[in-house]
């Protein structure tokens, strides 16, 4: 397997489908703003532009713009795919979790890929149980298949990644799920909460996390980084806040540690809203961690995402 310097393509993905229209659709542009682009010497591809937010949830699948999420998810994996086909590492710059739909399709078009599920939140409700019919708290479970098959088998890809084949590392939201009612996360996925993570230590941890993400049958590995996975003291422009989090060096350590794999087909970055950020420190911080992440570790092999189906 050959390997050579990492080029990356950012795909500005600013959909509000699986949340509301807060402000998390100007993630990509605020990021951009502050220099992701020359700090990791990534080109701009393209921006898939969502269409239009509708408040009222689908009769048939409990879900806001549930249509809407799988159409669109469409066009988002045909991107992934441009970009990939070029032989580049796509960076995704959302908008609302739900984006990841897209992304898995385009790597499960493409052959088996792992996910390493990097987010404050399990985001494993399913309609019947979800308090708002949000997307962006299902993404999850839906992507390995856990939900209404208008977004489970999209393509009829039904799942777009296997649980055996994904972690969920860094969620705190236990009380949350309790209340609420969600789904169980299954026993065949992967996961590292974050007082395991405090037990353990960082670097542990995310060995240990890798460690099922670089098996030799799989394609590699996508990345799903949510902002509100870190600290809410450093990041608190997002959503659904929660105290607690992890911080800037140990989520450097962890993405670090996963691009220093080489396995990585591309990674996500979601749920950012610099509406709620007014001075923008945090987007600039954010920028900067991820500056120090993608743009120093080690060489991506480009032929990892580029197999035939």
């Amino acid at each position: 397997m050959s390997s050579g310097k990492r080029r990356y393509a950012l795909i500005e993905a600013p959909s509000v489908l699986g949340l509301r229209p807060t402000g998390v659709d100007k993630l990509p542009q605020s990021l951009i703003r502050n220099g992701l682009a020359n700090r990791v010497g990534a080109r701009h591809a393209e921006c898939v532009d969502a269409p239009a937010y509708r408040p009222e949830r689908d009769r048939d699948t409990g879900t806001l713009n549930a249509h809407a999420i799988a159409r669109w998810s469409t066009r988002l994996a045909d991107a992934v795919e441009h970009v990939v086909e070029r032989g580049e590492c796509p960076v995704i710059l959302g908008g609302d979790c739900s984006i990841l739909l897209g992304a898995m399709l385009a790597f499960r078009r493409r052959g088996r890929c792992g996910l390493l599920f990097v987010d404050g939140h399990a985001d494993f409700y399913q309609p019947e149980m979800n308090p708002n019919g949000e997307a962006a708290s299902m993404e999850l479970a839906f992507a390995t298949g856990y939900g209404p098959r208008l977004l489970t088998n999209i393509e009829g890809r039904h799942p777009l990644v296997r649980s055996s084949d994904a972690v969920a590392f860094g969620f705190r939201d236990q009380d949350e799920q309790r209340r609420y009612g969600s789904q169980p996360l299954p026993p065949d996925l992967l996961t590292f909460d974050l007082e395991h993570i405090r037990t353990v230590g960082i670097r542990n941890a995310a060995a240990a996390a890798l460690g099922r993400l670089v098996r030799p049958d799989l394609d590699g590995f996508f990345l799903h980084f949510d902002a509100d996975v870190l600290d809410d003291a450093v990041m608190p422009a997002v959503d659904y806040r929660q105290p607690d989090g992890l911080s800037w060096d140990e989520t450097t350590a962890l993405l670090r540690m996963a691009m220093d794999t080489g396995r990585v087909t591309g990674l996500e970055v979601t749920i950012y809203n610099p509406e709620l950020d007014a001075e923008g420190s945090a987007g600039r911080a954010l920028t900067d961690m991820l500056g120090a992440a993608l743009g120093t570790s080690a060489a991506w092999r480009a032929s990892v995402v580029t197999i035939g189906p």
